[in-house]
């Protein structure tokens, strides 16, 4: 009796495990004819209810994981590569694949990882744009540089390429090497106006006046946004150069936004000042003492003013009393008197 339920039950194992590989290959069938029809979420649900039958199968899950790219389930393709890799089949396509999706899905650890195997596998595969990029985001800009050089070597057209290393540099505060790679990124692709902006700003903070001009004008033609952001440092440029009718022309409309932005109010008071017209400088330093009585260096400047139009007593006396407001605006008398020496 026990010798008969011992093969009834073997031979219902048997049954069930021929069913099941017998399901997972109708499912299979029944998919591929589904992609060939073009009709992919239909193949893709056939493949997912073959796998659920056979697991181990290679083949199928191959097809699964074409089917999850087709309809975008990165996710899932990534899983069902990585399954492949786990059953043994470590070809460099299929590393490909894991690395690309692993980046898309800012998978980054993975994304070296599987970048590395694959190199080892095919040397030809060019890899280090994908590591040189990940170093980028994760602020590991010695290794961003490396790779991002390399990447350059593999495809030469490429401005992002340029564009990272320039941000590493500039990110580290060494504008002048940064420079050179805004450059040919821009030569490589001129439609990118935020990184002609960049660059703009860049010579900003190099006190290259002319060239920050230049490019933040050229970032404007190009189509970048300008928004308030844009027109401020516009008028700064524009200012910076010696251009008080258009600098001043941009800081105005801005002030009409923002009449109570101390800021900009002693930025055109600083312009008409560098450029002789003391009257009108004190008229704008005079507004930022409405809005704020304890400016000391509002009431500084506006005493240097007066010794500039000649009445040096009451310059003096005005600034006397800003610095007994802020001692530390001695020292800039002191600059002062020394760059009249």
């Amino acid at each position: 009796m026990r010798r008969n339920l011992f093969i009834l039950s073997f031979m219902l194992a048997s049954s069930l495990a021929f069913s099941q590989t017998d399901s997972a290959t109708y499912f299979l069938q029944k998919g591929l004819q589904e992609k060939q029809n073009g009709r992919l979420m239909e193949s893709y649900k056939n493949f997912k209810t073959a796998i659920s039958y056979n697991g181990s199968n290679n083949e199928l899950i191959k097809e699964y994981a074409i089917s999850c790219l087709n309809l975008r389930k990165y996710n899932e393709a990534r899983e069902a590569y990585k399954k492949l890799v786990s059953h043994g089949d470590e070809s460099a396509e299929n590393y490909k694949e894991l690395m690309t999706l692993s980046f898309q899905l800012k998978q980054n650890d993975d994304v070296i990882l599987y970048a590395n195997k694959l190199k080892q596998l095919d040397p030809s595969q060019k890899v280090n744009y994908y590591i040189g990029k990940v170093n980028y985001d994760q602020d590991n800009y010695g290794d961003a540089i490396k790779y991002l050089n390399l990447a350059a070597g593999e495809d030469p057209q490429n401005g992002e390429v340029s564009y990272m290393i320039a941000h590493c540099y500039a990110d580290m505060m060494n504008y002048k090497q940064s420079i050179p790679y805004f450059k040919k990124a821009i030569q490589l692709d001129s439609t990118k106006n935020n990184w002609i902006y960049e660059l703009g700003l860049i010579y900003y903070a190099m006190n290259d006046d002319k060239n920050s001009l230049r490019y933040i004008l050229l970032a404007g033609d190009k189509g970048y946004r300008k928004d308030a952001d844009y027109m401020e440092n516009l008028g700064i440029a524009y200012l910076n150069v010696g251009d008080l009718a258009n600098g001043i022309s941009i800081m105005k409309e801005i002030l009409e936004k923002r009449p109570s932005d101390i800021n900009i109010l002693d930025m055109v008071a600083e312009a008409y000042y560098y450029k002789g017209k003391y009257q009108d400088a004190m008229d704008h330093w005079d507004k930022i003492l409405e809005f704020d009585k304890t400016n000391a260096s509002a009431l500084y400047m506006i005493g240097m003013c007066y010794q500039k139009k000649g009445d040096k007593d009451k310059g003096i006396q005005l600034c006397d009393k800003a610095i007994e407001m802020d001692p530390s605006l001695s020292n800039y008398r002191q600059k002062k008197m020394m760059a009249g020496l």
